[in-house]
């Protein structure tokens, strides 16, 4: 893997809470500062494409996550993504040729000290550098087929199809 480029869409790995408020809002992408913090050995470039929810992510921005990878010379790509749409994301994004693609998030903030954020990212890093060309999401410490995995709300968990 010569750089990994890393496009983030928002989600709840990037959300803060505003007590005040009683409210989550997005933030600037956490991944900067986990990837800084754990000091990793590869080149990485970061694009913050939006800052949405995953339930606000249209066709549009589907559509400009697909355009931002195939523009791109990079062949390595990780997605942060919110995690009630990123399977639909990942069917959207089509043939990418001979990219890999790893998608994922988190199912808490990753500001909090109990998120699942540093893992996911840590799994979703390694599949990266492992996997042959295509999309995968990278989730509760598996790797999955984005054709064969939903999430299911109520476990707050990725399952098998």
């Amino acid at each position: 893997m010569k750089k990994l480029d890393i496009l983030t869409t928002g989600g709840t790995i990037d959300k803060i809470y505003y007590d005040d408020k009683s409210d989550y809002q997005i933030g600037e992408p956490e991944i900067a500062r986990i990837l800084r913090a754990m000091n990793v050995a590869f080149e990485w470039e970061i694009r913050a494409l939006m800052r949405k929810d995953s339930l606000h992510i249209n066709d549009d921005d589907r559509a400009l996550i697909r355009q931002a990878i195939l523009a791109s010379d990079d062949e390595h790509f990780l997605i942060t993504h919110g995690t009630d749409t990123m399977v639909e994301t990942a069917a959207a994004l089509g043939d990418v040729g001979n990219r890999v693609i790893v998608m994922t998030g988190a199912l808490n903030p990753a500001r909090f000290i109990d998120s699942d954020a540093v893992f996911n990212i840590g799994c979703a890093v390694g599949a990266v550098q492992c996997l042959g060309p295509g999309i995968w999401i990278a989730m509760n410490g598996r790797i999955w087929d984005p054709r064969r995995v939903r999430k299911n709300r109520a476990e707050n968990r990725f399952e098998p199809v």
